[in-house]
């Protein structure tokens, strides 16, 4: 078995976050979404985002982490506070991001992203965890809820294109973090 883990990500490690994205993103929305906005995730606009995410992030409570396979990067989490008006963003942090190849789901790197996540939020002195997940992400809904995350009630259409013609139903996963 190779060596697994789960580390800060670094802006070399763009490519594959991109291409993480991008094949999650495809297994998902495929058939719910438009080919071009499902290739943009693999883009090198999404390169250059990732890089700067990781390597620039807007604030120390910004993060990108990547679990590994011995020298691979074989899925990655984004972690910010949070930004919704009902929401305390020093108390709440959002997982903005949870995606794991989907060659390799299974193995536990989404478990272990997951808890390296809280920790890093606990460290940061955050309470609680948000999740934003489109109606299409059954089985990252079912992971989650099956982690401890549950419904809070709150809805939205997210505007993908900013014009009103691409809106995604999400709804909004919460956990409390206990301490270690």
């Amino acid at each position: 078995m190779a060596d697994v883990g789960v580390r800060p990500a670094r802006g070399e490690d763009a490519e594959d976050l991109a291409r993480i994205q991008a094949a999650v993103w495809t297994c998902v929305h495929r058939g719910g979404l438009p080919a071009e906005v499902l290739a943009a995730a693999g883009s090198p606009d999404a390169v250059a985002q990732w890089r700067a995410a990781a390597g620039h992030p807007p604030s120390p409570r910004h993060h990108v982490l990547t679990a590994t396979a011995g020298d691979r990067v074989v899925g990655f989490a984004a972690l910010t506070p949070a930004g919704d008006p009902d929401t305390l963003p020093a108390l709440d942090g959002e997982l903005i991001a949870l995606h794991v190849d989907p060659q390799v789901q299974g193995a536990g790197h989404g478990s272990r992203l997951v808890n390296a996540v809280a920790d890093v939020a606990r460290d940061d002195g955050m309470h609680h965890l948000h999740a934003w997940l489109a109606d299409a992400e059954v089985a990252l809904r079912k992971f989650l809820v099956a982690s401890g995350w549950d419904y809070d009630g709150a809805t939205r259409e997210l505007d993908l294109t900013g014009d009103g013609q691409l809106l995604v139903g999400q709804a909004r996963l919460r956990t409390a973090l206990a301490e270690p």
